[in-house]
Parts: C-alpha cells; sequence; structure tokens
C-alpha cells in the first residue's frame, strides 16, 4: 500500500510540478526562490511519504508544505538585512502561461499574509474552501471570512486605486 501511494504521489509530482511552481511564484516572485521552494517541497514530501493517509489526500498534503515552504522563505528574506550597495535590481521574469496583472498583484501584496494565501489558492490553484481549510490548517468558516473579507477589501483597493 505504501509503495503504490509512493508512486502515486510522485505522478502527481510529475503531472503538477508547473501549478506548483507558479504557487511558489505568486509567493516569492523570484524565479530562483520559486524554484528552492518547488524543489524543497518535493524532496520534503518525497521524505516523509508514509505520513499519507490515503491518495485523495495527497493534493492538499502536498500544498500544505508547498506553501508552508513558500512562507519559509518568506520570512527568511525578512530577516536578511538589505544592503543598498548589494541590493541588485532583478530583472522581471514572466512565466508562459502566467501573466499577472501588476495591478491586481500589488494590490493583492497590501492584504495579510494569510488572507493572499487563501485568494491564491481559491482563485489561482482553483481549490475548494475545505481544501483550503486542510492546507493552511484553518476552520472551514475562518476561510470563509478571511477570504470574503480579503476580496471585499481588495475590491475597494483596486476601486480606490483607479480613482
Amino acid at each position: 500500500m505504501k509503495q503504490i501511494l509512493y508512486e502515486r504521489l510522485i505522478q502527481y509530482i510529475l503531472e503538477n510540478q508547473d501549478r506548483f511552481y507558479r504557487l511558489a511564484y505568486s509567493y516569492t516572485r523570484h524565479q530562483e526562490d520559486a524554484l528552492d521552494v518547488v524543489q524543497s517541497a518535493v524532496c520534503k514530501a518525497l521524505e516523509a511519504h508514509e505520513n499519507i493517509r490515503n491518495a485523495d489526500a495527497i493534493r492538499t498534503w502536498f500544498y500544505r508544505i508547498l506553501v508552508n515552504e513558500c512562507l519559509i522563505v518568506l520570512k527568511r528574506r525578512k530577516r536578511i538585512p538589505i544592503v543598498a550597495d548589494n541590493l541588485k535590481r532583478e530583472e522581471v521574469y514572466y512565466e508562459k502561461g502566467y501573466e499577472q496583472d501588476d495591478d491586481i498583484e500589488s494590490e493583492l501584496d497590501r492584504l495579510e499574509m494569510d488572507v493572499q494565501g487563501i485568494i491564491r489558492l481559491r482563485f489561482f490553484e482553483e481549490m475548494s474552501l475545505k481544501e483550503i481549510s486542510c492546507i493552511t490548517g484553518l476552520n472551514l468558516n475562518t476561510v470563509k471570512t478571511k477570504l470574503y473579507r480579503g476580496l471585499k477589501q481588495l475590491k475597494e483597493n483596486i476601486q480606490e486605486a483607479d480613482l
């Protein structure tokens, strides 16, 4: 049984690696960081494959690992002091199939981190609220509240920017 789940996990990772990269990139906004996040998440998932309880849970289980890795990179980035001399302006990188609207992305960045994550999982990854609840570890009603408040705030911010 464990061997079958391991093979399903590998198959799932191979089939969805582009989606994982897009999600990681939407969090980190750096090509190298997104690639590192995906690689780290895949390694952790393969090392901990015994923790998978059933084949239906592979998607949410892996996304939880992926989102946690994204958050770790963002926390680490905040702790590193930025020195103006060493600051290099990163060249803008556009991934095929992942055209982003800068207005929405910049307004999304203004929201709280957990709200950003919920919106990204719901609309960029097309996950159900129940799956998001499992991934984030939040109560389903909390996820709904944060999603709708975040969307309302996002709408208000975009309308203000248009004025």
